[in-house]
């Protein structure tokens, strides 16, 4: 039977690819869940009878949910046998979509493994946008940012730059630009016709809160330093938003918003430019 303890459980992640769809899902689902937290055993690129016996095993000696993304029909019977002699849950998070499209568009699926992994021209746009990207940190190569689709701004610890990856990991060509205290605007950014501008932007206590662990994590904490100062971070971020409203550029809070959630926002933003230019 499965086995609970300690507000944990055992989470068992089966793929003939990647697994990148699977942890994804499982890990939405999971979220849900405060009081348990899940062990994840992950077991990417199973398409082998011998491949399947090693994950069969560790699944009997802790058992768990499963969840699963393999398209060979034997395989996942097998496992599914398994796991009903185990009297554990089984779940392949495909199966139900794929009966949903199969329905909707009266063809069966071509069940190629890793299929959206496939090196088409979208795969090399996400690469493209990610060197672009890596180029373009932290307000190096200015003279180039024309070429960006999104131009990140805002002060010290807005989150820009996992921003700007996880976008570029989207195909978005995304460079960030600080804006430091006593120091120019780049007079490239402030004429920028092309990219979309997006500031961003947190509460003063929020971001003296990062700075204080960035600076004691480099065992440089000083607390007369401007750079953790409540008020001059506040005169940073006013300048920030006086900046952006000056270009009518959209500025986002991050205070509390996750990497994701910021950069859904900017992709909203981008998609309802890219919308208006069409029309």
């Amino acid at each position: 039977m499965p086995q609970r303890s300690g507000g944990f459980f055992h989470l068992h992640l089966v793929s003939d690819a990647t697994g990148e769809t699977l942890i994804t899902v499982a890990r939405a689902a999971a979220a849900q869940y405060a009081s348990v937290a899940p062990i994840e055993h992950i077991y990417p690129l199973v398409r082998t009878e011998k491949q399947l016996d090693r994950v069969i095993s560790e699944i009997e000696a802790a058992p768990g949910i499963v969840l699963y993304t393999m398209l060979d029909s034997a395989l996942a019977e097998r496992l599914q046998s398994k796991c009903r002699e185990f009297s554990i849950p089984c779940l392949s998070i495909l199966d139900p979509v794929l009966g949903l499209f199969q329905s909707y568009l009266g063809a069966e699926s071509t069940k190629r493994v890793g299929a959206q992994h496939t090196l088409n021209a979208e795969y090399f746009k996400r690469i493209d946008a990610l060197n672009y990207t890596m180029l373009h940190d932290d307000g190096q190569h200015t003279e180039d940012l024309e070429h960006a689709d999104v131009v990140l701004t805002g002060v010290s610890r807005t989150s820009k730059t996992p921003t700007s990856i996880y976008l570029a990991n989207r195909g978005v060509k995304t460079a960030n630009v600080p804006l430091v205290p006593n120091m120019p605007v780049p007079i490239q950014l402030e004429q920028l016709t092309a990219p979309l501008v997006v500031g961003l932007y947190a509460s003063p206590e929020r971001i003296v809160q990062i700075r204080q662990n960035r600076l004691l994590g480099l065992n440089a904490h000083r607390d007369d330093d401007l750079y953790v100062d409540r008020q001059a971070v506040a005169e940073e971020i006013a300048f920030s938003r006086k900046l952006c409203a000056k270009h009518d550029w959209p500025i986002i809070d991050v205070t509390r918003r996750s990497i994701e959630e910021t950069a859904a926002a900017v992709m909203a933003l981008l998609a309802d430019r890219r919308r208006q230019a069409a029309s």
